[in-house]
């Protein structure tokens, strides 16, 4: 008799591993024979050859095999983004000698700038040239953004000097953080913000002729945009997204509860009808994922759920999701 191949995802555990697992742990061990049937125990690091005979194999607590499969993968991902940053520092030099060969007279249409202090300078020095009006869109990252405003104030108010104007979207997760309040206090000026429930990747428009935008995940990279056909599209986008958001500051405007349901919970019931998951929500509305779920159980008891199925059939029959967001 023949054995059947032993196949499913790398990040998932049979119900032989399980098996095996089980008798590991009641016998103290098991033997590499026993393994043929279950290979993934061994890949998920959850046996380990006995010091005195390699032939046999002991378990090893979930906790402990858990803690270095998670250890390995931050290993890659930062050995990854360290490579990103190599890369985008070694093509810069090239970037600049393909310039000169062609020896233009205005910047690159699209430029990739490397490492935050120099994307803060490229943006210091396009804001010091600017004139007219500053957009930007600023995601929640989940990081105390105080540092990071405090960075810009002074370049912001300059701009206010000299009779620009400043308007910015947040997520409504923002509208009561005590560093982006502050900022407003301190800014002097035709400055204004807005919120809606998400918002796009960061975004900052100057003068509406150069633009930046994240190249990467950890925001250790940008394009700095000059192509007036995409200034014109993120303009665009911006200003679309700006008409459909609540307005923040100066004045503050928020939208009331329709039948029992926040505009938040709205927003969360359209993503859970869509199938996200509790941590791709948080993500999107700029929550984290205790306060997330906090929401979520809101929802459902309004909604009288008992169930995650439940509550997505509850949401489609209650009509909360034929109004406007």
């Amino acid at each position: 008799m023949t054995t059947q191949p032993h196949r499913h995802g790398p990040e998932e555990l049979c119900e032989e591993g399980l098996e095996l697992y089980g008798r590991a742990l009641r016998a103290g061990h098991v033997s590499g024979a026993d393994v043929r049937a279950a290979p993934c125990l061994v890949d998920f690091g959850l046996l380990s050859p006995a010091a005195t005979d390699p032939d046999r194999l002991e378990p090893v607590a979930p906790a402990l095999a858990l803690h270095r499969r998670l250890s390995a993968s931050a290993d890659r991902i930062a050995d990854e983004r360290r490579r990103e940053q190599r890369l985008a520092e070694t093509f810069e030099p090239l970037m600049r000698l393909d310039g000169q060969r062609t020896a233009p007279a205005d910047p690159p249409a699209i430029g990739l700038i490397g490492g935050l202090d120099r994307i803060n300078e490229a943006i210091a020095a396009a804001m010091a040239d600017a004139s007219r009006e500053l957009l930007a869109i600023q995601p929640y990252d989940g990081r105390n953004p105080a540092s990071r405003l405090a960075r810009s104030l002074g370049r912001d108010q300059a701009l206010l000097d000299r009779g620009g104007r400043i308007r910015t979207l947040y997520q409504h997760t923002q509208r009561h953080s005590p560093p982006v309040t502050a900022r407003y206090e301190q800014l002097a000026g035709d400055a204004e913000a807005r919120t809606l429930d998400q918002v796009t990747e960061r975004l900052v428009v100057i003068d509406r002729t150069v633009a930046f935008i994240p190249a990467n995940a950890d925001r250790t990279l940008a394009l700095e945009v000059r192509h007036p056909v995409l200034i014109e599209y993120f303009a665009i986008t911006f200003d679309r997204l700006w008409h459909m958001a609540a307005p923040m500051y100066p004045e503050t405007v928020r939208p009331a509860p329709l039948n029992g349901i926040t505009p938040r919970q709205h927003a969360i019931a359209a993503l859970l009808v869509e199938g996200h998951t509790d941590a791709v929500i948080a993500e999107r509305l700029g929550l984290n994922v205790r306060t997330a779920r906090v929401h979520i159980a809101k929802l459902a008891a309004t909604l009288g759920s008992e169930s995650r199925a439940q509550l997505g059939y509850l949401i489609g029959r209650s009509g909360i999701l034929d109004r406007e967001g």
